[in-house]
Formats: C-alpha cells, sequence, structure tokens
C-alpha cells in the first residue's frame, strides 16, 4: 500500500518536519509567504497554510498538499490580504492527516487573534497536554503545536510578549516559532538552537524563515540567524530582541548540514554544499577504496560525492538518474510493482556503470530498505563491484526533536554492526564517515569542554542535550515520536 506521506513507495532518508515563514510590512505579505514556502518545500510536503492580517482581520488558507496545489492560485492569494503573514509547510509521516493539524493555527484571544507556525517537538508536549486538559482547555487537534496556544490564554500575565515567554518557560524541546499578531511578527528559536530560524529584510518589510533559501526566491537579504534561545520582536517601531531563558551551550541540529538543509542555504552562518562536499572529502580520506567510479545517489548524496571524487581523484559520473516526477497521486501499485518501485524514482544510467568498480555516496541509511534496492539495481546495470559509502556516521538512535526518524526496532544500524549492514544491503564494502571526521567537515572538534562548539548529534550518539520529559512520565517512545510527527 501507499506510504503513510502518499508517496507510492516507502522512503528510507529521514525529515525535518516543518518549515516556517513569517513576514511584516509588505503588502504583498502572502505572496511572498507563499514563495517561501515553495522555497521550503523539501522541509514539509503533506501540508501548508499561511495567516495573514490586513489592519482590521485575520485571513488564513490551510490545506493538505504541496505548496503549489493551494497557492498557485491568485484567487486564493487576493483572500489573504494584509500587510504580515505566517506560513508553514507541514511533514506528517504516520498517522492520519487531518486538516484540523495543519499550521498555522489560529486562535482568539483577549488582546485579539493570534497565529502561530511551529518546526520542531516539544518533549514534555504531552505531558503539557494533560495537565491543561485537567484543568478545562479543549484541544482541536492532534499537534504539540497547540499546547503553546492553551498556555498564552492561561498565563497571568498581561502583555502577548510576556504571556508568550511565560508560555515558552513551561514547554521543553526543540522549536522554533513564527507568531503573528495585530500588530507584531515574533520568531523565537530554543534555546539551545536546535531547530533554525534565520532573519531576512526586503527593503521596509522584515521575515523570518527556517533556511536562507526562502529569502534567496524573494530577493531578501539574509541579516543574520536567530540566535539560540533569542527572541524577536518585529513592529511597525522596528527590531527589537530578547533573551528571555538562561544561557545554555548551543547544540544545533547536526542533520541540517548532512541533509536537511537545501544545499543552496546557509545554516548557523555555514555555506551547506561547501559542507557536504567536505563530509565527502572526509569519508574519502577515512574509507577510500580504488574504484573506476564514484556516484551520487541523488539528489543528496550529490555534494558529498562531488567532494568524495575530487579527494579521491576518482571520475564523478551521474550514473543514477532521478525521476522527479513521482507523484502523490500514483495509483496503488501491486506487489510486484511495489517491489520494482525504487525504479520509479531511480535509474540506472547504466554507460557509466557497465563492468565498473563503483562507489555509491549517499547522506544516511535508515531502514536501509532503499540502500538495498539501489545496490541491486546497480549491480543489474552491470556493476562489477559496488561499494556503498555514507556521508554520516550510523543511524542509531531516534529523534524526539522534530525530525521523522524510525523506532530503534527499524533502525539498520541499531541492529547490525557494519559488516551486518554491508550483508544486509548487498554491498561489497561498506563505510561510514566518523562522527570526528563529520565534525573536522563541519570546522569543530568533536568533545565536551567549552571551547568546542557542539551539535545535537543523539541520532548518532544516543546523548540527547534536551529531557525527554514525556518519556520519563510513561510516555512511550512510539507515541511521542507519533507526537513529533505532528508538530
Amino acid at each position: 500500500m501507499a506510504s503513510a506521506r502518499g508517496l507510492p513507495f516507502e522512503d528510507d532518508h529521514v525529515h525535518d518536519e516543518c518549515g516556517v515563514f513569517g513576514i511584516f510590512g509588505t503588502e504583498d505579505a502572502a505572496a511572498h509567504t507563499a514563495l517561501g514556502l515553495h522555497a521550503l518545500q523539501h522541509r514539509g510536503q503533506e501540508a501548508a497554510g499561511i495567516v495573514s492580517y490586513d489592519g482590521r482581520q485575520f485571513h488564513s488558507e490551510r490545506q493538505l498538499g504541496l505548496v503549489a496545489d493551494t497557492f498557485s492560485s491568485q484567487a486564493v492569494i487576493e483572500r489573504l490580504k494584509g500587510h504580515c503573514a505566517v506560513g508553514h509547510n507541514r511533514y506528517a509521516t504516520t498517522g492520519e492527516t487531518m486538516l484540523r493539524n495543519v499550521q498555522p493555527l489560529f486562535a482568539e484571544f483577549s488582546f485579539g487573534g493570534l497565529s502561530v507556525a511551529h518546526n520542531g517537538n516539544l518533549t514534555n508536549g504531552i505531558t503539557l497536554r494533560r495537565r491543561l486538559t485537567e484543568h478545562g482547555s479543549i484541544f482541536q487537534s492532534t499537534t504539540d503545536t497547540e499546547a503553546i496556544i492553551h498556555l498564552i490564554a492561561t498565563s497571568n500575565h498581561t502583555g502577548v510578549i510576556e504571556r508568550l515567554i511565560d508560555a515558552l518557560r513551561q514547554v521543553e524541546g526543540a522549536y522554533s516559532f513564527v507568531v503573528l499578531t495585530k500588530d507584531m511578527l515574533i520568531g523565537v528559536r530554543d534555546p539551545l538552537g536546535v531547530r533554525p530560524l534565520v532573519l531576512g529584510r526586503s527593503g521596509a518589510a522584515m521575515i523570518l524563515a527556517s533556511e536562507t533559501c526562502a529569502l534567496d526566491i524573494i530577493g531578501a537579504e539574509y541579516l543574520r540567524s536567530v540566535e539560540p534561545g533569542e527572541l524577536i520582536v518585529i513592529d511597525a517601531n522596528g527590531v527589537r530582541s530578547l533573551f528571555p531563558f538562561p544561557p545554555v551551550k548551543q547544540r544545533p541540529c547536526v542533520f541540517e548540514l548532512v541533509y536537511f538543509a537545501r544545499p543552496d542555504s546557509l545554516t548557523n552562518e555555514t555555506s551547506v554544499y561547501k559542507t557536504r562536499k567536505r563530509i565527502g572529502a572526509e569519508l574519502a580520506r577515512e574509507s577510500h577504496i580504488d574504484a573506476d567510479v564514484v556516484i551520487p545517489v541523488p539528489d543528496s548524496g550529490t555534494p558529498a560525492a562531488m567532494g568524495y571524487a575530487e579527494e579521491a581523484h576518482t571520475p564523478f559520473e551521474l550514473g543514477i538518474i532521478r525521476n522527479h516526477y513521482v507523484g502523490r497521486t500514483f495509483i496503488e501499485p501491486s506487489a510486484h510493482i511495489r517491489h520494482l518501485g525504487v525504479k520509479l524514482k531511480h535509474s540506472p544510467n547504466r554507460a557509466e556503470i557497465v563492468d565498473k568498480r563503483v562507489i555509491l555516496v549517499d547522506d544516511s541509511i535508515v531502514r536501509g530498505t532503499t540502500s538495498k534496492k539501489i545496490v541491486d539495481m546497480v549491480r543489474h546495470a552491470g556493476a562489477r563491484e559496488v561499494h556503498m559509502r555514507i556521508a554520516s556516521p550510523p543511524t542509531t538512535h531516534s529523534c524526539f526533536y522534530g525530525v521523522d526518524t524510525p523506532s530503534r526496532a527499524d533502525l539498520l544500524a541499531a541492529n547490525y554492526d557494519v559488516e551486518g549492514m554491508r550483508t544486509f544491503i548487498g554491498a561489497d564494502s561498506l563505510a561510514f564517515v566518523s562522527i570526528d571526521g563529520l565534525y573536522r567537515a563541519m570546522g569543530f572538534k568533536r568533545g565536551r569542554d567549552r571551547e568546542s562548539p557542539q551539535f545535537c548529534d543523539a541520532c548518532f550518539s544516543g546523548d540527547y542535550p534536551i529531557r525527554l520529559r514525556d518519556m520519563e512520565d510513561g510516555v512511550e517512545p512510539k507515541q511521542l515520536l507519533l507526537l513529533a510527527e505532528n508538530g
């Protein structure tokens, strides 16, 4: 049957849950937001929404599907009147997909309307929900984001910013929020900076977005990353910055640089594309084997494969061609067609494969199912040898910070050593970049001392920098993952 994402076959990559965008100070706010969401489509493909404000009232459009499915219509954009707007792309992977979970969420308060869009996951979201419902809150969705709405509503503070800060001090987890009220746009990043958020400007308009590629598409200027724990307020008086949380050591998500972010984005002032090439070079230095050609598993493995080939002085070729038009509406396949499904997305370029010793470079191995099929496909295309090189360490642990990963029972690296994984995928050899090599490629030395910048690398190390409060309170890990997939 079709996967929960609506794609015809199971995807074997991890996925970020959401992309957020906010703009303040332009009469084309909704149109700019729609373009920004287009650029962030890779961060969420299940649903999209925009909420705008025109000085008198809020306007909302939220639909299941890709951004283009809803926001290519001029009539829709014209309904979203206003000089400010927030938008959201959602990525849900299991469980029922429901319109009521589509963001931005909106609610009316005593001070007026408020809309919020969220990238990440609250690790005490279920605990908060239980507490709030016991005190009379009525939830309309199954997303952890709605807890913020209720915490703002029940706060004893007066001003909007004070209520929001009061709410944020009660949540734990990884998050970037963009919040729209009738007179301000607010952005906030979690104290460890796990989830990304950037600040930009287009003329007089100020912009918040998950990635810099969302600024590029509208010709906006990238100003800087929002600092971990920073709350930015944008209103008619300009931009001001608050730091309402005690300072802690930052731990941005390492997988943003490995896979999530678009290659043309900057993440924490770092070029994603150049970083991925450096990871590939580290991988070659650590584990190169004599071969005739280096081939990326497109598209995510391409920059690393380029870096690998340059460092190893081995020819780089596009030996696998990706079909970008495997759509969400593909007819439900029979068992036989489902078995061949990888060829709908990837096809061998036989002239670059036949009778050659091939090194395949990919960004990660999660379940291993796709890697197994790709290795088999390359062999059937005539390769003499197939060697797999992975531009990240083995993914041994689930993420509870807003990233779609399977439970540990379904992670290949949690159940096999490297040799067992090699046997499972059928490669002649298999190697991963070491975690130290990954840090070197990013310009850091992995350590725990104050001078060594750290990333959140829990998916590789099991070192979770934020408490998993819900799990401590007895919530099953599977349920916590499900909530993350709705956030």
